[in-house]
């Protein structure tokens, strides 16, 4: 998986201009989580480029918990941990965490 890092608040207005042209997968992480842990590789194990037309974006929101902040009242979705997001034309079309993280389910959802 070719992840971008979410590090900086400016890249959810980017991340907004994006989604216009392209979806956007946002991963958020919580590097003191084992459930965390194991939602991150089993999408990363199955994850397959030329199944998913999306960019995805990687945020350690131990590191960067202003920028999950952020992302929850930006796309008005309940800050989870593991979490992850779908954003389309501006907006989370998608949103699912903890062992509801499931690279099957985000492909379903994408092509529906």
């Amino acid at each position: 998986m070719k992840w971008s890092e979410l590090n900086s608040p400016q890249q959810v207005e980017q991340i907004l201009e994006e989604s216009k042209n392209k979806r956007v997968l946002i991963f958020k992480h919580s590097t003191s989580c084992s459930v965390s842990r194991m939602a991150l590789d089993r999408l990363e194990r199955n994850w397959k480029d030329d199944e998913m037309d999306m960019k995805p974006y990687f945020l350690d929101l131990i590191s960067f918990r202003a920028i999950s902040n952020r992302i929850a009242e930006q796309f008005q979705v309940e800050h989870e941990s593991p979490q992850v997001l779908i954003i389309e034309n501006g907006e989370a079309v998608y949103d699912r965490s903890h062992m509801a993280i499931d690279y099957r389910a985000i492909r379903d959802a994408i092509k529906s």
